[in-house]
């Protein structure tokens, strides 16, 4: 009880935002991470996309069956319902924005000064999502950047932790575009762009279009809250 009060204070304390400097230097290592270490951070990524197919897959009434993560970045999450409809067409649409929407949201969670709450929603979200992964690697990249974010928070000081938060929430919502950059130089009869026109005959390039609008505009909506110094 005492470590469990202990994990809950320190996780509702406010910590002030980062000045302008510091968001700059976390803003360009997060860049430098997404162009030169990106097989990583597209690990991250597909962290994302997977839960969003699996979240809107259990809001739309569907059954998730599981979640499986590959060593070559990709991904499959398999949910039983309907094979077509509102349902199956959301599920699928909601893997590409998820890493950003993530991010988003995050940015309005640090820029309110609860960085260090954030993060341990993130381990507690990897928990959940353990649950349903159906494969061994899938289950090491989860337990692993859950047993990172939790040892950061235990042995690294606050503001430090602070920084992290607003590291990683950058990272998403500066990764979040690529794989929709990527998809749209190469045609696959298997993406979920591909999938969502046979659903609904809405041609593959509107969903690729429509994604990046809503990475792109996640990017655009998270800077001002990450930038507090710079934005004013």
């Amino acid at each position: 009880m005492e470590f469990l009060a202990e994990v809950w204070r320190r996780a509702i304390v406010t910590q002030p935002e980062p000045d302008a400097a510091v968001s700059l230097g976390l803003a360009a290592a997060a860049l430098a991470a997404v162009v030169f270490a990106w097989p990583a951070v597209r690990m991250l990524v597909t962290v994302c996309h997977e839960a969003g197919h699996a979240v809107v897959a259990t809001l739309t009434g569907r059954t998730l069956t599981g979640i499986r993560l590959h060593s070559d970045t990709s991904g499959l999450t398999v949910s039983r319902g309907r094979p077509a409809g509102p349902g199956m067409a959301a599920t699928m649409f909601a893997g590409y924005p998820a890493a950003s929407m993530v991010g988003l949201g995050g940015a309005f969670v640090v820029g309110a000064g609860h960085g260090i709450g954030m993060l341990w929603l993130f381990v507690g979200l990897l928990a959940l999502m353990l649950l349903k992964i159906r494969n061994l690697y899938g289950a090491l990249v989860v337990v692993g950047l859950g047993v990172l974010l939790g040892a950061a928070y235990w042995y690294a000081p606050s503001r430090a932790l602070s920084w992290l938060a607003y590291a990683l929430v950058w990272l998403l919502v500066l990764a979040g575009p690529r794989p929709v950059l990527e998809l749209a130089r190469r045609r696959s009869p298997t993406s979920d762009a591909a999938q969502l026109a046979r659903l609904t005959r809405v041609p593959q390039v509107l969903w690729v279009a429509a994604w990046l609008v809503i990475t792109v505009g996640s990017l655009a909506l998270a800077a001002p809250r990450l930038l507090p110094g710079v934005f004013g």
